[in-house]
């Protein structure tokens, strides 16, 4: 039996289609990207759980009310735990990158090297704030790593992008 996070992980994620819409080619292109890497490369687990075997576990992902819901289950699909997070704490932070990003496609055009390398820079700062964010809104909840914090903020980026 593993009570340590070390070796948990996520090995399937799944988008409530009945609570997030579907978007355009792009969106959807970018959802299937950021499930594929946080899937490939994770540290993923539910505090206090104590898995019989193999800690691998599934989660499944839905908005309801401006709220994003964790549904957590084993790999047998026994539910494990389901948390809730409130989005507002995300809005500015995806606001900002959302924001950055356009100005950094646009600053691939024509901007020097240097130029470019700079709002790179602020772009990838804003996405570290927006893990961190997420890491400490999953405290006591959700044990994950910086880079599934990451993976997992990208996620949330392109279930609020329009297209």
């Amino acid at each position: 039996m593993s009570d340590t996070p070390e070796d948990a992980r996520l090995i399937d994620l799944v988008l409530d289609e009945t609570t997030i819409s579907r978007g355009n080619l792009d969106v959807e292109h970018e959802r299937e990207v950021a499930i594929f890497d946080l899937l490939e490369r994770n540290s993923f687990w539910p505090v206090g759980h104590e898995a019989s075997g193999k800690p691998d576990y599934k989660l499944r992902l839905s908005l309801v009310d401006g709220r994003l819901i964790f549904a957590i289950s084993d790999e047998g699909g026994a539910e494990v735990a389901t948390h809730i997070l409130s989005l507002s704490p995300f809005r500015r932070p995806v606001r900002d990158y959302y924001q950055i990003c356009e100005s950094y496609y646009e600053a691939i055009r024509s901007l020097s090297p240097a130029q470019i390398e700079a709002i790179d820079m602020a772009r990838r700062g804003l996405h570290d704030e927006g893990s961190q964010t997420l890491q400490d809104r999953l405290a006591g909840k959700i044990a994950i790593d910086f880079d599934t914090a990451r993976r997992l903020f990208t996620l949330i980026c392109v279930l609020h992008w329009k297209g």
